[in-house]
């Protein structure tokens, strides 16, 4: 009976398909006639017509859609004609079957094989990204974290880059990093800043946390990316470039749209329902622009890369095989803490087995190319907290660093290996498909939509957060609301005091930093374990803390503020901190 339905809705689904392609026809047969009768006109005044090679797409921009029916194809083609967008995500969940099947050593996709001299005339260019995902917030709270692991992962940073040019190391929340900018001296700062402008370490994203993409309104999204390029630009000098979102449990294309407005050009996402990565990897549309359903143009395009495995983990990046990526977690080395599911732990690397070390991963990351469109692959190297010992900086780096420079010294294997931040990635990848040139028709398809709701095995369907823990969701959209008010009275009140000298005693200073705080304390709860009330209890209970003070500081803010704003006689103005002038 499943199977009827599912064959019902297939057949549905074609039959939308050709009225729409019956419609572009006539379209097309419309444009021909005028198109002849033009001709004629040219004829007897030849000033009338004037054709460039481009004309015809011009002219008939929905042919493209017409001949890109292909069995699986025929999914471009819905909705091309209407308004540009190659993959419309509805139809796409339209026609999936979300079925299960065992896909081999890739668990929930399928078997990827490769021709060794696909890469003779172009080799292959491999980008290994270390990073370290820090949740603000999750199974410790978010003061613990940092005293615990943030702060000696980004100690470390400082001195591990710079004992080698050639490594590099990503980071993307704000809120950990401006509390270890804080604590640390001028010589690391520089060193930090020096670091940025080699291009060995960058800010990724920039916002104060990976936020939510679900819970979180559009107005506390923006205000964290706010706070946190604020920060960056004041004590850095610099902008994001790219978006970086491997955790947050589904991804929405407001996000998409924010990033873009925010100066943001390229971003990656990785929590999608397996179903589709396993689609898409099959289509070679991992890599797409993602533009926003009502836009009729181009101008909200951007460049998006989703990860195709399971895990932004090390066994689920480097390749489809995690039982041999897992190999090539050098934290997972005989003797640590953690080891290897797949009971086959990685190895040193030594003159005696590095060929066959460097083979073995780089028929990984040979596999993991084929489902993109481009020579170019992308392989993070990170997990939760990681690179916190100096040991852990030293057993990554220096492994990685023999296999790449064994692998580059064989021609006949074409191929270049490196370390490589999101950027480095994203500029090769322009570079290879030729992006931003004249003349280029774009390799990437556009695609309209979302990816919720995600899965990420079996009926493990991640939709409980949209409403658990109310509560909390709805204390922080009163915080936001408070902060809105606060700062329109403040703006205003701040104006007013700078009139006359007996206002000076308006205590700007203060409420400012009040504000500041709340800002923050309203931007750490986006966090995508926050929000979502996916958080240890006590953890929970930390975030509710910080919201609820931030209410109380704000009510000061507002009481100050109104005070200055409603007296007639601006001269009478007397602040006294023990009766206030107002209560809320």
């Amino acid at each position: 009976q499943g199977q009827l339905s599912i064959l019902q809705e297939k057949i549905d689904h074609l039959e939308r398909l050709l009225a729409e392609n019956n419609e572009i026809i006539s379209n097309i047969r419309d444009s021909v006639i005028n198109l002849s009768e033009s001709v004629k006109d040219g004829q007897k005044n030849p000033e009338a017509i004037n054709f460039s090679q481009g004309s015809v797409s011009e002219l008939f921009p929905s042919a493209s859609a017409l001949f890109a029916v292909d069995s699986e194809d025929c999914l471009f083609a819905s909705k091309s004609g209407s308004h540009g967008a190659g993959v419309q995500m509805l139809d796409v969940y339209d026609i999936l079957p979300f079925d299960n099947p065992d896909g081999g050593v890739w668990k929930q996709g399928f078997d990827i094989t490769y021709n060794e001299n696909e890469w003779d005339n172009e080799p292959l260019q491999v980008f290994v990204v270390p990073h370290s995902h820090n949740d603000p917030g999750w199974l410790k709270t978010f003061d613990d974290y940092f005293r615990d692991q943030t702060q000696h992962i980004l100690n470390n940073m400082v001195i591990k880059l710079q004992e080698d040019n050639r490594r590099k190391f990503i980071w993307s929340e704000i809120s950990y990093f401006a509390k270890w900018w804080d604590g640390i001296d001028s010589q690391k700062k520089d060193a930090v800043k020096r670091l940025i402008k080699d291009g060995q370490f960058e800010i990724v994203t920039g916002g104060w946390v990976m936020s939510d993409e679900a819970s979180s309104h559009y107005f506390a999204v923006i205000d964290q990316l706010i706070e946190g390029h604020q920060w960056l630009e004041r004590n850095l000098g610099v902008k994001p470039k790219s978006g970086w979102a491997v955790d947050p449990f589904g991804h929405s294309p407001t996000m998409a749209y924010l990033l873009k407005r925010a100066g943001i050009s390229t971003m990656l996402i990785q929590r999608v329902h397996y179903s589709i990565k396993k689609h898409f990897s099959t289509q070679k549309t991992l890599e797409f622009f993602w533009r926003q359903n009502w836009d009729l143009g181009s101008s909200t395009d951007i460049l998006c890369h989703m990860m195709p495995f399971y895990s932004y983990d090390v066994p689920h990046t480097c390749g489809p095989d995690p039982k041999i990526c897992c190999q090539f977690d050098f934290k997972r080395l005989p003797g640590g803490r953690i080891s290897c599911p797949w009971r086959v732990p990685p190895e040193p690397i030594h003159a005696g087995n590095v060929q066959h070390r460097a083979w073995l991963i780089l028929d990984q990351y040979r596999k993991k190319s084929k489902l993109f469109r481009t020579k170019v692959v992308l392989a993070p190297l990170g997990d939760d907290f990681r690179y916190v010992e100096s040991s852990e900086w030293d057993q990554q780096y220096q492994n990685y660093q023999k296999l790449f420079d064994y692998m580059n010294s064989r021609p006949e294997w074409h191929v270049k290996a490196q370390f490589g931040t999101l950027s480095d990635y994203f500029e090769a990848l322009r570079k290879e498909s030729h992006l931003g040139e004249e003349s280029s028709n774009s390799l990437f398809p556009v695609l309209s939509g979302d990816f919720f709701t995600y899965a990420d095995r079996d009926h493990h369907y991640w939709s409980g957060y949209f409403t658990s823990r109310p509560f909390y969701k709805r204390l922080d959209r009163v915080l936001e609301s408070y902060i809105r008010a606060a700062e329109i009275l403040y703006s205003l009140a701040l104006v007013q005091s700078s009139k006359s000298e007996k206002m000076s005693a308006f205590p700007s200073v203060n409420n400012y930093k009040l504000l500041t705080e709340a800002r923050r304390n309203l931007g750490l709860f986006q966090h995508h374990d926050a929000i979502t009330g996916t958080a240890k209890d006590w953890v929970v209970v930390d975030y509710g803390t910080r919201l609820f003070h931030s209410i109380m500081s704000l009510k000061k803010v507002i009481v100050d503020s109104a005070h200055v704003l409603v007296l007639k006689d601006k001269s009478s103005y007397n602040y006294d901190t023990s009766t206030p002038f107002l209560k809320m």
